[in-house]
């Protein structure tokens, strides 16, 4: 439905954002229902019942039990559709954090950026391209289904997914369209950011055609706009106009995170046994005017880095009776990033495994400093504005 948003980590398995029901897994991705998916399947129900009641007459509220049952039947396309973007996005080396159902439809989080405007075609075009394919092949079920609710859900099943796949090729964030003109864009002008700006604000534009439609509908169809028209409308173009502008914020930051290097942000380390007391290996930091203190094993091995919070809630009278040890974070292969490292993948390391500190080092593996979160946290700020 909505363009499948980048994240740079996925979330931890097991767990599942608020307000959200696991249901299972598709494409390597837990499935998520929103809370508001209930509200939309009710309202789905109570539309569809008056055309239930029309084909199948006295079956009183079961009628409501058949609306159910096609907005179910409805979202399970609506998953296929998201599926298709997780399932390109992995063929293209990419993860999928999560797939999740809500009130205006669904949203594949996708982990990683696409590396050339190929791939974002691709991972676009494909959920758009599953929803005219569901769409046609109900059409064509349509002619040779008997009369009955069953033909009520093929044909319902039809339009609503011919409407769906022709709906998110419109060029503009946050639907699947906008990625598509970014790729297109960004095929063009060699700039991928370019491409973002372009499909930026060609969700703006048709977020501004979709506020206006009231006045499009009185004059061009001659019916006059209700007060659900116009809130059908607010709804809508807000979550476009929202969405458009997140995307065009996103394009601003992105194009200057390069700017956002580790190796001026690191922080002098001195490096001590892990034996060795508190007090002192303070006292040969400050001396060195370091501030990291990083444990090593005797054949010079970075073992870990002494926490910075730790070390000031640890009164002055205590530190020569505490090993360097006790307040060590353990160094894993997560929190030890290459000095050079920068940019995204600076951002994307720091989201994918949060921690305080990390240690820097060099091609050789030796120990260049350590990078504090709070740090790099100024720095992005900085960056941003």
């Amino acid at each position: 439905m909505s363009e499948p948003p980048i994240r740079p980590a996925s979330p931890t398995p097991g767990r599942r954002r608020p307000g959200t029901v696991r249901i299972g897994r598709v494409a390597g991705a837990d499935v998520l229902v929103g809370s508001s998916w209930f509200v939309v399947a009710a309202m789905i129900a109570v539309l569809v019942s008056p055309r239930v009641e029309q084909v199948e007459p006295g079956l009183g509220p079961w009628k409501y039990v058949a609306g159910l049952a096609f907005a179910v039947v409805f979202y399970l396309s609506i998953l296929l559709h998201e599926a298709s973007h997780a399932l390109v996005a992995r063929r293209f080396g990419l993860g999928v954090g999560s797939i999740t159902l809500h009130f205006l439809g669904g949203m594949t989080e996708i982990e990683g950026e696409s590396r050339s405007a190929r791939e974002e075609f691709w991972i676009a075009v494909v959920g758009p391209l599953a929803s005219l394919a569901v769409g046609g092949a109900a059409l064509g079920l349509w002619f040779v289904t008997p009369d009955g609710l069953l033909r009520v859900a093929v044909e319902g099943l039809a339009g609503a997914n011919l409407l769906l796949g022709v709906l998110n090729l419109v060029p503009g964030m946050p639907l699947d369209g906008g990625r598509v003109l970014k790729a297109v864009v960004w095929r063009a002008s060699g700039s991928v950011h370019t491409g973002a700006v372009a499909a930026g604000w060609g969700g703006r534009v048709v977020a501004v055609l979709v506020l206006s439609w009231p006045v499009w509908q009185s004059e061009l169809l001659g019916v006059r706009p209700d007060l659900l028209d116009y809130l059908l409308v607010l709804l809508l173009g807000g979550f476009l106009w929202a969405g458009a502008t997140a995307s065009l914020i996103q394009a601003r930051l992105r194009r200057r995170l390069p700017a956002l290097v580790a190796r001026p942000l690191a922080r002098r380390a001195v490096t001590v046994p892990p034996g060795l007391p508190l007090a002192e290996a303070v006292r040969q930091a400050q001396e060195a005017r370091a501030g990291g203190i990083v444990t090593v094993a005797p054949d010079g091995r970075p073992l870990g880095i002494v926490s910075e919070a730790a070390l000031l809630a640890t009164p002055e009278e205590r530190r020569p009776w505490i090993p360097v040890a006790d307040l060590t974070r353990e160094l894993t292969a997560e929190t030890t990033l290459p000095v050079d490292i920068a940019g995204e993948q600076l951002v994307e390391a720091i989201s994918r495994h949060p921690a305080p500190e990390y240690l820097l080092v060099d091609a050789s593996g030796a120990v260049h400093g350590v990078l504090a979160t709070a740090d790099v946290d100024r720095a992005f700020r900085s960056v941003a504005h």
